[in-house]
């Protein structure tokens, strides 16, 4: 529990109307759901709602103190009669990042925490700094697009940054269970949405970019420059690590106070890639650091996971460990759930990876074919979700198409679109006749596995960790990895 008061030193308010001295907090939740005694409210105007119209119903249901940015909605007399406290703040979104770090003590203070942005990589990158650390005995907790972990305990996640109050929930909790960093994946909804607000990063990390979220971002360069933000807010005793071979990795950090860690093939960084080699077994290159060079060798497959290491490697050589320790703990790096995650059986290879956008599909076809034996097939199982960037569909499906044998276009979480629409939007980009249509994914995948010649890859992309379907607001049970082991079996 805190007093409000407290609290309210940590925000900019316009105005208080109420006893905020005498308000004790018990919790702090933006769902009008939630209320309970004790509980401090945080209107915030969505995209689809605006919670200041359910104030009414809070106070009623006995909230203890409600932060607005519209204070016209409710007559002040309806706050005097139920003793509820009123905060006139700017901006809601900032006050909660910002008294929701107060309410739990600050914890990204206590932790050394690293955050992890980029259009791709961010995933998998964030699992390896996680994996690294915690098998280097420095208790770590993880929090992304896959799973929430503290210690033995695991979760699935529900957004790749969550809300600014879960995410210091998440960081007091893995304090008080003895980890001493935190790995965290910063998405630039994270970032605009003000949910990364008031944490105290000790690291930054830059994988790449690529064009993504183009129906939340204004341009190209508003999302570019959103992610940016992590990079120029950094404190400058933090360490920002960032891949050098990017066209915008200079530019993420041209105005950070941090310490600068360059990572990638040019001559200049401080931690250079060279001779680069990969299978189907996994990948191994060499990693130059203050003149001494590192022989690297990891079951991972692919370019982008040289990038992923050894940014990864990186962190937690400048964090304090060992590069030996690292480079010996790489040899045994486990596969991330759905990204490059491969599954033999017999004479096919599947490969299940969360390429969802034009140019992480690409650099997965690209590893694809950089793995196998000359005149095997690539066949490609992809769809693109609803409710989403459309101008990436008919570009994925040339990329899909071009660089395939043969592409099999299904639907993927269509959400309120009419799944045949997307799927034509994706033929509309295709030039050759290499594709059939098969709208039910699990009946795609079963055609991609069975119908393939022998010694196929097969790349289902998309979904990858998901194991869900989401069509008009209904999530259902599915899961790419398992279908596709079923059909294989068979």
């Amino acid at each position: 529990m805190k007093n409000l008061a407290e609290l309210l030193n940590s925000i900019e308010v316009l105005e208080v109307i109420g006893k905020a001295e005498k308000c004790p907090v018990e919790k702090i939740t933006v769902d009008s759901r939630e209320i309970t005694k004790g509980s401090l409210f945080v209107a915030i105007k969505g995209f689809k709602t605006d919670s200041h119209e359910y104030i009414m119903d809070v106070i009623a249901a006995g909230a203890s103190a409600i932060i607005l940015e519209n204070s016209e909605k409710i007559p002040q007399e309806f706050f005097k009669h139920f003793s509820c406290v009123l905060i006139h703040v700017r901006n809601s979104r900032k006050a909660l990042a910002e008294i929701s770090s107060a309410f739990f003590s600050f914890p990204s203070q206590q932790i050394k925490l690293a955050g992890i942005t980029g259009t791709k990589g961010k995933t998998s990158t964030a699992y390896m700094i996680w994996f690294l650390l915690n098998k280097l005995n420095a208790k770590s907790a993880l929090t992304g697009t896959i799973f929430n972990i503290i210690g033995e305990e695991k979760e699935p996640a529900k957004l790749t940054t969550p809300e600014s109050y879960t995410i210091n929930e998440f960081l007091n909790k893995a304090v008080l269970s003895g980890c001493t960093n935190a790995v965290m994946e910063v998405s630039s909804h994270g970032i605009a949405l003000e949910r990364t607000r008031s944490l105290d990063f000790d690291v930054a990390c830059f994988t790449q970019l690529s064009s993504d979220h183009l129906d939340f971002h204004n341009s190209y360069e508003d999302y570019r420059d959103t992610k940016k933000r992590l990079f120029d807010e950094l404190k400058p005793e933090a360490i920002a690590v960032y891949n050098i071979d990017d066209k915008y990795g200079e530019y993420m950090v041209s105005d950070c106070r941090a310490k600068k860690i360059s990572v990638g093939k040019k001559e200049d960084a401080i931690f250079q890639i060279s001779d680069l080699n990969y299978n189907i077994h996994g990948t191994s290159y060499n990693l130059t650091y203050q003149n001494v060079k590192y022989s690297v060798k990891t079951p991972l497959v692919g370019e982008f996971n040289c990038y992923n290491t050894s940014i990864a490697f990186a962190v937690v050589v400048t964090l304090g460990f060992t590069p030996e320790k690292v480079v010996e703990l790489l040899k045994n790096a486990p596969q991330v759930p759905g990204r490059f995650e491969i599954l033999r059986k017999a004479a096919r290879t599947v490969i299940v990876d969360y390429s969802h956008n034009a140019e992480s599909l690409r650099q997965a076809l690209i590893a694809v074919n950089d793995i196998i034996s000359p005149g095997t097939e690539i066949w490609t199982v992809f769809g693109c979700g609803g409710d989403r960037d459309k101008t990436k569909r008919p570009v994925m499906g040339k990329i899909a198409s071009d660089m395939s044998t043969k592409v099999i276009v299904t639907s993927d979480n269509p959400r309120f679109e009419d799944p045949e629409i997307i799927i034509n939007e994706i033929c509309s980009g295709i030039e050759q006749e290499n594709f059939i249509t098969i709208t039910d994914r699990e009946e795609a995948i079963e055609f991609a596995v069975t119908k393939s010649p022998k010694d196929s890859v097969i790349l289902i992309a998309g979904k990858g960790h998901e194991n869900y379907s989401e069509v008009k607001g209904m999530r259902t049970y599915f899961s790419d990895k398992e279908t596709a082991e079923k059909y294989l079996n068979e």
